[in-house]
């Protein structure tokens, strides 16, 4: 069992975001004939928008097929951008990127057909959000790259450096958590109990914390701005390169392993349509890899796939 202790400090963020239509009262009129034109007149706007809804871009040949991530990650915009421009031609499809703003968004867009598909998320944060969301349909059509991951920080030049009792920080959900743990066992700072799962360990796993190591969960947007405060941060490159950190502060980054690497995921109506088909196949086109390995747009931030 671990010794660990865990602090959860209050972020000061809403748990969720609620999604929702907003109802108008009608004017009330003396003619009843002008109201039930009005009723019609709603009802037929009402079908006429039900009817748009129901079909997908997916299914629209030469449709512009929309693959999201969330605002702000310019990394993956310009692998979206990439495959957009040099990729999709030669099947026969156009790409283009959208930023949205949060994960319930993001996957709600995927599965409802709005849009094509999205590269922010790994197969363990997928199976999050669909337990948390029976109503999605999603899954994970390929890999396309892994994310930079590592041991960050602004005291210590190396995990080994680290003090008994040292205030460690972990992403906050189960499935970066996991990672988190990988990271800190093959940094020689903790030892996971024999046989269990890596990609599903939690703290409770741990077998052996020999520097007395505390964790302090966060999320994703709060780690970079807690680094100056805690001794390492198990996290992603890209949201420190995003907030102006320096990968001098990346002490510990070993190959992350392929099981989280990130997935293009489509919705499961859509999968068999020619336009989704084309758009799997691109990005497993072996450019993808090429320009990940190569361009300085995403180094360090999105790292290919392992040969």
């Amino acid at each position: 069992m671990s010794t660990d202790q865990t602090t959860r400090p209050s972020t000061g963020e809403p748990a969720g975001h609620e999604h929702g239509f907003t109802l108008r009262r009608r004017r009330r009129t003396p003619w009843v004939l002008g109201g039930a034109a009005a009723a019609v007149a709603v009802a037929a706007a009402a079908l006429l928008a039900t009817t748009r809804q129901e079909t997908s871009p997916n299914e629209v040949a030469g449709a512009t097929l929309v693959v999201v991530s969330q605002e702000g990650q310019a990394a993956e915009k310009a692998l979206v951008d990439f495959v957009g421009r040099e990729v999709a031609p030669r099947y026969g499809i156009e790409v283009e990127f959208r930023g949205l703003a949060d994960s319930t968004q993001l996957n709600r867009a995927v599965s409802e057909g709005e849009v094509a598909g999205t590269v922010y998320q790994h197969r363990l944060w997928l199976d999050q959000v669909l337990e948390a969301n029976p109503d999605f349909r999603e899954e994970a059509a390929t890999p396309v790259y892994r994310w930079g991951f590592g041991l960050w920080s602004d005291k210590h030049r190396s995990p080994q450096d680290l003090p008994d009792g040292a205030k460690v920080s972990l992403l906050a959900d189960p499935a970066n958590e996991a990672q988190g743990l990988w990271l800190l066992e093959r940094a020689g700072l903790i030892t996971l109990e024999e046989g269990v799962d890596r990609w599903r360990a939690t703290r409770d796993d741990i077998a052996t914390n020999p520097k007395n190591l505390q964790f302090v969960l966060l999320d994703f947007g709060a780690q970079p701005l807690a680094l100056r405060d805690l001794d390492a941060v198990a996290g992603y490159t890209l949201n420190f390169t995003t907030a102006g950190i320096g990968q001098d502060k990346l002490i510990f980054a070993p190959t992350p392993p392929d099981e989280f690497a990130a997935q293009l995921t489509i919705g499961s109506r859509w999968k068999d349509e020619e336009n989704i088909r084309k758009l799997v196949a691109a990005f497993r086109d072996p450019a993808v890899q090429e320009f990940l390995a190569t361009d300085p747009a995403v180094k360090g931030d999105l790292l290919p796939l392992a040969g």
